[in-house]
């Protein structure tokens, strides 16, 4: 199992993460931590992690390149045979690994996710995503059920793959791609994370986020306008609903 975590000026939470990965019942895991030139103290409390468990690395980018490019090198230097992403300012819950590959390997499963609780930047809880047991590419297009923070997917099934795109929407890229070799990604109901709403993300902001999702539709799925429009309504009906 290798964690993909991409860490910028993310001294305010790293400690969180990286302690929601050491407590974790399902033991057998790399953590790949790409550092994507921070100036603060995130290294430093990193590699104080480092000197107690092995497991954790610390890669650094040679210039600043956003999480797409820190996750994918991450991905490219991985040994496991799963994929999980977990970005530096979320949490897992302990049971999370050990549920989710417990229900990929007794389902026979390629990519998997979960629910997961909404929380603030203290921490306090926002409520929770309740995701949708299955979803095809097509669904995929009409709304994003996977959180990023929960996705799990398998190389010896479907190869290493990696994020491309529109900034913002990397990850939904790379579903859309794992989508397209397998029918469906299934999703466990209960909540198996905590993913931070910060101030300044993008999921706050509305108006570029449906400019990222069109670019999306266009330029790297390459639908026609007329199919482009119609996932486009979709999105937009269930971006109203998705945290309501």
């Amino acid at each position: 199992m290798s964690i993909i975590t991409p860490s910028y000026n993310s001294e305010d939470f790293i400690s969180f993460t990286i302690k929601s990965v050491l407590d974790q019942t399902y033991q057998n895991w790399e953590m790949i931590i790409i550092d994507d030139c921070s100036a603060d103290n995130s290294t430093e409390i990193i590699q104080g992690y480092i000197q107690k468990d092995s497991r954790i690395k610390l890669i650094y980018t040679k210039k600043n390149s956003g999480p797409s490019a820190a996750r994918n090198l991450a991905i490219e230097i991985s040994k496991g045979r799963y994929i999980a992403f977990l970005d530096a300012d979320d949490i897992w819950l302990p049971h999370k690994l050990k549920t989710q590959i417990q229900f990929m390997n007794d389902n026979n499963l390629s990519f998997t996710y979960s629910s997961y609780y909404l929380i603030d930047e203290k921490g306090k809880d926002l409520g929770v995503f309740n995701t949708k047991s299955n979803i095809s590419y097509t669904g995929m297009l009409r709304t994003c059920s996977v959180g990023c923070l929960t996705a799990i997917y398998d190389t010896q099934k479907i190869g290493k793959l990696y994020m491309e795109g529109v900034f913002g929407h990397e990850d939904y890229t790379l579903w859309l791609k794992i989508l397209k070799k397998v029918d469906y990604a299934y999703g466990i109901q209960e909540p198996l994370a905590k993913y931070r709403i910060l101030n300044n993300s993008l999921s706050r902001d509305k108006i570029q986020a449906a400019k990222y999702q069109w670019q999306v539709y266009r330029k790297i799925e390459k639908l026609s306008l007329a199919k482009s429009l119609y996932y486009f309504v979709q999105y937009a009906y269930h971006g109203v609903k998705k945290y309501n």
